[in-house]
């Protein structure tokens, strides 16, 4: 006899929060239905955004208690870094390497030639660095103990100073975290409850300045994180959102439970959480596009993310640089550059149109919102006749055009004697030239032929713009998905549960024996399945994959050489034989040649645990045997204005109301709840059997 409980609909939530607004999907398990809901982000509490958002689907019907999935994307910690709103930190060094932060890697980021150049301020300045009395050697060997009177007399200081966090980064840590462990025990002693992170646990791989950045900036960011998810757990028990399934988005385009996040180490992992949820639902989602090629052009209200998507997968990084802070954790390899909605356009002192970085956010938003009055991409668009000011989130939101063209008229039109259309188109065509010239110089770094992929936009702002981006790429196919302004959140009902493991150990490969490696990877593994069982999932579930970073001897850099298939159960000779011939085969690949001759030497061991959890399942729809004519969901015309004073005449269709199979030609713009579509001529567009609108150049 079936329960009431049982009978009852379960749902599963996906929240990402933007800096213009917050978006959720709510999905119901098993009918598999979609519901979005888009509300204005709450930049001074983000948790407020995510909760305000709940309570429109509770004042539908939902039954809070009925979720029993929470995925959650953010860029709380992007934000706090970009911004500088992080902890006040302090950090302990072995003694005599108190000047690594100073030197870093004296690389220098932006122009070689300028004189002014600056290192940016660092995270944990001289005042507040401690050196303490310790040493282990490269092999793991204790050279000298640990002065315990000496971290408890810093940790004594630093609490004097007000500090909030410490960063721990020793040298050799790596290889023996019994020190840095040690020092955590005793800080916290004298600290009781601050935050500790260490680098043993954030980064235990080779290179001090990398290992030290990260964990500084692990450090730097992780109060941020633990109070806004302890603030948003409250905020989700108070209203009755009783599930322990809680996830948070990571940069490496999987989830972790909000328990990993709390427990420390992991905050670093989180940078890229709201724009790797888009990257992810572009692979799962446009499955047939991923293996031939996808660019995604992620467009919100304060920036646009591009990810490059080849044979079904994101490409991935495991170094990168954000608001140039050296953070070294597995990401999937993005770009971002201020070019959203809310970008503020300007005129600077040489009399030059400008269009960002600085972003109106959601408050006070663009000028047609009511509360801002400079001019942004989104008033452009308005001007343009891009958006429907009567239909801006399906009609919850009205629009103030005349908002829009007197900013425009005073910040831009005015000062540069142009007319007011020829400001807003041009805003439009700066915005648009930099997206493209972003993507154009990604894809030459990693090699990819543009011609051969598709361009898949999203976020609110991502298909008004998409056409002419992909005109300026040459590229002749954009795939527009089915609820683009709400694709990240759906991404996050897309993922599976992610940890990676690293343990960096220098030697020549020929040195290595098989049982050593697999000694390695054996504890690796041990410490993924305890923390999976902390967590409260089951090991059973969980799948492992092992990687292994080589390199030839003398080199700067390795590769990431997988072990997959080489092995079965355990690791012998052979196995690392046949990775030594993948890593030349990746070499050659890679750069272009390789030295099969030349000795190899491990530089890493890599781990990556993943759980599959469910997801959702989009079914292809078959088309109507008597479908309604494209005519059917025309709304009317409108006077589209793509360059200076001329203008075109579109029609105006609803998208929902378009049927499986129906093509229509531009010029139009497809209107729906969280986005809109400009199809300029020369385009066309048709509905897939998963409601994508796919859009294509026609050819001259």
């Amino acid at each position: 006899m079936t329960t009431e409980k049982s009978s009852r609909p379960r749902y599963r939530l996906g929240v990402d929060v933007g800096g213009t607004h917050t978006d959720l999907v709510l999905l119901e398990a098993t009918s598999g239905v979609l519901t979005v809901e888009k509300v204005a982000s709450t930049p001074g509490n983000p948790a407020l955004g995510v909760l305000n958002g709940i309570a429109k689907f509770a004042a539908k019907g939902l039954k809070t208690e009925d979720i029993e999935f929470f995925a959650h994307g953010t860029t709380i910690t992007t934000n706090a870094l970009l911004e500088m709103r992080g902890a006040k930190v302090g950090l302990f060094i072995t003694k005599g390497y108190r000047a690594v932060q100073e030197v870093q890697n004296q690389a220098r980021d932006g122009n070689l030639f300028d004189y002014f150049y600056a290192k940016p301020s660092p995270i944990a300045p001289q005042s507040m660095t401690r050196e303490i009395p310790e040493r282990t050697d490269h092999s793991g060997q204790v050279l000298a103990p640990l002065d315990e009177a000496a971290v408890r007399q810093a940790a004594r200081e630093l609490k004097s100073a007000g500090v909030e966090s410490i960063a721990v980064c020793y040298v050799f840590s790596f290889m023996n975290p019994g020190h840095e462990e040690q020092t955590r025990r005793l800080i916290q002693q004298e600290l009781p409850g601050i935050q500790v992170s260490l680098s043993s646990e954030v980064l235990p791989r080779i290179r001090e300045w990398p290992r030290m950045s990260t964990t500084l900036v692990n450090a730097y960011l992780e109060p941020v994180l633990v109070r806004y998810i302890g603030y948003l757990n409250e905020g989700l028990d108070k209203i009755g959102v009783g599930t322990q399934q809680r996830f948070l988005m990571q940069s490496n385009g999987g989830v972790m439970p909000f328990s990993s996040a709390i427990a420390g180490g992991k905050t670093a992992h989180t940078l890229l959480s709201g724009p790797a949820a888009g990257a992810q639902a572009s692979a799962y989602l446009a499955e047939e596009q991923a293996r031939t090629g996808l660019v995604t052009l992620d467009m919100g209200g304060t920036s646009a993310d591009i990810a490059f998507i080849e044979g079904g997968v994101p490409l991935e990084v495991t170094e990168g640089v954000i608001a140039r802070r050296q953070i070294d954790v597995p990401a999937l390899d993005m770009t971002t550059l201020s070019a959203g909605g809310g970008s503020i356009a300007w005129v600077d002192d040489a009399g030059f149109l400008n269009v960002g970085p600085h972003s109106a956010g959601a408050d006070p938003g663009p000028a047609c919102y009511g509360r801002g009055t400079r001019p942004t991409v989104t008033d452009a668009d308005v001007v343009c006749g891009c958006l429907n000011p009567d239909y801006f989130l399906g009609g919850s939101q009205k629009l103030d055009v005349d908002a829009s063209r007197h900013a425009l008229k005073a910040h831009i039109a005015d000062p540069l004697k142009m007319t007011v259309l020829e400001a807003a188109t041009g805003i439009r065509r700066i915005v648009d030239t930099r997206m493209a010239d972003e993507v154009r110089v990604f894809a030459a770094k990693r090699g990819v032929d543009l011609s051969a992929f598709t361009l898949l936009p999203f976020g609110g702002a991502g298909a008004v713009h998409a056409a002419a981006v992909a005109e300026e790429l040459g590229m002749r196919r954009i795939l527009v998905p089915a609820r683009p302004g709400a694709f990240s959140a759906l991404g996050l009902l897309c993922t599976d549960v992610v940890h990676d493991y690293i343990r960096s150990e220098l030697k020549p490969l020929d040195e290595v024996t098989a049982e050593h490696v697999e000694d390695i990877y054996r504890q690796l593994e041990a410490k993924a399945q305890a923390e999976l069982k902390a967590e409260g999932m089951q090991a059973g579930e969980a799948r492992l994959a092992r990687e292994i970073d080589l390199r030839y001897a003398g080199q700067g850099y390795e590769l990431r050489t997988p072990l997959d298939g080489l092995f079965v159960e355990r690791l012998s000779a052979a196995s690392l034989t046949a990775a030594r011939a993948r890593f030349d085969e990746r070499h050659a690949q890679i750069h272009g040649h390789a030295a099969p001759s030349r000795p190899v030497e491990v530089v890493s061991y890599r781990l990556r645990l993943r759980v599959a959890v469910p997801k959702y399942k989009p079914v292809e729809e078959l088309r109507p045997a008597s479908p309604h004519p494209p005519g059917y969901a025309e709304k009317g015309r409108r006077r589209l204005h793509l360059s200076g004073n001329i203008a075109v005449e579109a029609t105006v269709y609803e998208r929902d109301r378009l049927d499986i199979g129906a093509r229509i030609a531009g010029p139009a713009i497809v209107e729906q709840f969280d986005a809109t579509t400009v199809i300029p001529p020369g385009w066309s567009g048709r509905v897939d059997g998963y409601r994508n609108l796919m859009l294509e150049k026609e050819k001259p």
